[in-house]
């Protein structure tokens, strides 16, 4: 969470409210304001952003931890609905932790099933990266898998 230590939101006349602003969440995130402001509205953070007298948002570096986290979920192909559903579980409280472990166990297999079917495929293209390779370097590449006139 590079940039966040000592960090300070606000103007002078605000120098009371210490926390993350979000240009500072983005940069520590390598979410842009605007998907920032998308998570906020779709109430995926685990608290209100809390704001400043003049309406600045302020982050905790706990909202950086979580957004560390949704950020690993949605690349890994969690869709937003369901990591809503993660949030609101958290959010929440104690009481429902079987139903979160449920929804990570079903977007677990999920990812090892998307990875078993990338290694598939990868195998196949290294075979073909290979095969190339010899061509090339034997200089018997030329014509290999050629396309042909149509008649």
């Amino acid at each position: 969470m590079k940039g966040m230590k000592g960090a300070r939101v606000g103007n002078a006349d605000d120098d009371k409210h210490a926390g993350l602003s979000i240009g500072e969440v983005a940069d520590a995130t390598g979410l842009s304001v605007h998907a920032l402001r998308f998570f906020e509205r779709e109430e995926l953070f685990l608290r209100p952003i809390p704001r400043t007298g003049g309406g600045r948002r302020v982050y905790a570096a706990a909202d950086v931890e979580w957004l560390a986290l949704c950020n690993r979920l949605r690349a890994s192909g969690m869709p937003i609905a369901e990591l809503k559903r993660f949030a609101g579980l958290v959010r929440s409280g104690p009481g429902n932790e079987a139903e979160r472990l449920a929804l990570l166990q079903e977007h677990e297999r999920a990812v090892r099933a998307r990875i078993e079917e990338l290694d598939a495929s990868l195998e196949i293209i290294h075979g073909k990266v290979l095969a190339y390779e010899k061509h090339v370097r034997e200089g018997t590449a030329a014509g290999v898998w050629a396309p042909t006139a149509s008649r």
